[in-house]
């Protein structure tokens, strides 16, 4: 069996070049190939030995998941589904802007956390993906997008350098399908890659992880691969928080907002963002606002506002606009930069609270009828995409 490059971060692929007799220079050249420039062919790899391309053929493949749906949205969002196998497919989401391009990608097949709005929630939990599955995302979409170069705001033309392609994704979030700190070990060659000047070359700041708040996790985080941190907040109580984010059980706010401040000794910004989903009647009055203030007033943050986008059977309604903006000053008058999320590509189901949308519901919560508030189902991802 081939094995597949796409697994290895520069430390492993050097490590598996050794196991084959090549020198380290060897490895760091492939990898350049395979994500600088997006090549899966080994003969066209042009500057390997022909020994080398043929001891490649025999043995190893650069094999990213198969692109299923490709979908191009009215304000240029762009929704790509990747077959993971098994029947399982995952979701990746690019937004164009004017300033800057996120991909957003995803880390499981489904998820095990059964967040109170979480679309993703409705499969269960079908699998970790792999590291070649998370990178290959970014690999796929880079390729669809027509980069000529993909390293460096400046790229290279060649692998020897050179100039080149413009940077089309320049930001990249972890906040598709999944809890990606439930997959760390996947995760954390993919984040190295992405941070690797001879693979992708993207700074600290423009990656960003987003978690429900595994706190053993986070302080890993921190010592292994230190990128931007955004935390899926979305309650300022223990109570409220208990019934919308489950992990909350486990590791309570309190515990959540010291993580985040050992977190921030290692993290590229100097802040953290809280996400937080704006649910009509459920977490968006003003005393919910001054409780935030109160929550987080020793952790340096900002707060992204999410507006809800129903789907069919949420069980949730979006907060008017107005009742954001009030929330929103509460929050600004307080002393917290806050910004409200555009909503993008909508029309393609890929808005924040859309991936997964419509798929079938497999969750313990709806089929023991657990509820929140009359009793309803309710789903929705809370992705929030710029961080």
């Amino acid at each position: 069996m081939s094995v597949n490059l796409l697994d290895f971060d520069a430390e492993g692929l050097t490590a598996w070049f050794a196991q084959q007799g090549e020198k380290p220079f060897r490895a760091r050249q492939v990898l350049r190939w395979i994500h600088r420039f997006g090549e899966s062919d080994f003969e066209a790899m042009t500057d390997l030995a022909r020994s080398l391309r043929a001891k490649l053929l025999a043995t190893a493949a650069v094999s990213p998941p198969p692109t299923i749906s490709d979908k191009l949205s009215e304000d240029g969002t762009r929704k790509f589904l990747f077959d993971v196998g098994k029947s399982n497919a995952v979701e990746t989401v690019f937004i164009p802007e004017d300033d800057r391009g996120t991909l957003c990608i995803s880390s499981q097949a489904g998820c095990a956390l059964e967040c109170a709005f979480c679309s993703t929630g409705r499969q269960g939990f079908n699998r970790n993906l792999s590291t070649a599955e998370i990178i290959g995302q970014l690999w796929q979409a880079n390729r669809a997008l027509g980069c000529d170069s993909i390293a460096g705001d400046g790229g290279g033309g060649n692998p020897e350098g050179g100039s080149g392609g413009e940077r089309i994704i320049s930001n990249v979030v972890l906040m598709g399908m999944g809890e990606p700190l439930a997959n760390f070990d996947n995760l954390v060659p993919a984040l190295r890659l992405m941070l690797d000047d001879n693979a992708y070359g993207l700074s600290r700041r423009r990656v960003t992880v987003s978690t429900s708040g595994i706190v053993p996790a986070m302080d890993r985080l921190a010592e292994a691969c230190p990128v931007a941190l955004a935390v899926s907040l979305h309650a300022p109580t223990d109570g409220l928080r208990d019934k919308l984010v489950p992990i909350n059980r486990k590791y309570p706010l309190a515990e959540l907002m010291a993580a985040c401040q050992r977190y921030l000794v290692h993290a590229p910004r100097d802040f953290v963002t809280f996400e937080y989903v704006m649910l009509d009647g459920v977490n968006d009055s003003d005393a919910d606002a001054r409780a935030l203030l109160h929550l987080v007033r020793d952790v340096p943050c900002k707060f992204n506002l999410i507006p809800f986008n129903p789907f069919p059977a949420s069980g949730f309604r979006r907060s008017p606009a107005e009742r954001v903006r009030r929330f929103a000053s509460i929050l600004i008058n307080g002393g917290i930069v806050t910004t409200t999320r555009k909503t993008r590509g909508d029309d393609i189901d890929a808005a924040c609270g859309q991936l997964a949308g419509r798929v079938q519901d497999k969750s313990r919560r709806v089929q023991h009828g657990v509820g929140f508030v009359s009793g309803l189902a309710r789903t929705s991802t809370g992705v929030d995409l710029h961080p």
